[in-house]
């Protein structure tokens, strides 16, 4: 008897499984993003500040769970590329309100669709109803964690930014 071919003496639990694909559904998204020059925090970035236009960095940095001096570094590269602006806001002239630029909104049409295929590619063993029940059943876990919804919790683990 081979190696693959030995069972395991326990089947594995959900948190080992949800582990497994969803390291490996990072790994495969981060490719995706990468062929659009995007890496998966500046698209969720992107995301976030299309979803809701005119937040202070320092706002945005919240929902994110991210040091502002972390995030500055990630707009900062938007910025550069001409997919995000910084604005005076109105309010409160001390505050940056950030917001997408028309390229990013070309860009966030390309990720849509990108992010259709890979999810599409991930649960395509799943009819559905299935994929639905999913859905509903793993957005209940990540509520019973608190876990904000639509963002994804690896900003935490972002490195510093490097010294200029």
């Amino acid at each position: 008897m081979n190696d693959q071919s030995r069972e395991l003496p326990h089947p594995p639990g959900c948190s080992f499984l949800l582990t497994a694909l969803g390291t490996h559904s990072a790994t495969r998204f981060a490719e995706r993003v990468a062929e659009l020059d995007l890496t998966p925090p500046q698209v969720g970035l992107l995301r976030l500040i299309a979803a809701s236009p005119g937040q202070s960095q320092h706002a945005v940095a919240q929902v994110l769970g991210l040091p502002p001096s972390r995030l500055v570094g990630l707009v900062d590269a938007l910025a550069d590329r001409g997919l995000v602006e910084r604005r005076r806001n109105p309010e409160d002239r001390r505050l940056h309100a950030l917001h997408t630029t028309d390229a990013a909104e070309a860009l966030l049409a390309r990720i849509a669709t990108v992010g259709r295929e890979h999810d599409d590619a991930i649960c395509r063993s799943l009819d559905a109803d299935e994929r639905a029940q999913l859905r509903t059943l793993l957005a209940r876990i990540a509520d019973d964690h608190g876990l904000t919804p639509g963002v994804h919790p690896g900003y935490r683990q972002l490195p510093p930014p490097r010294a200029g």
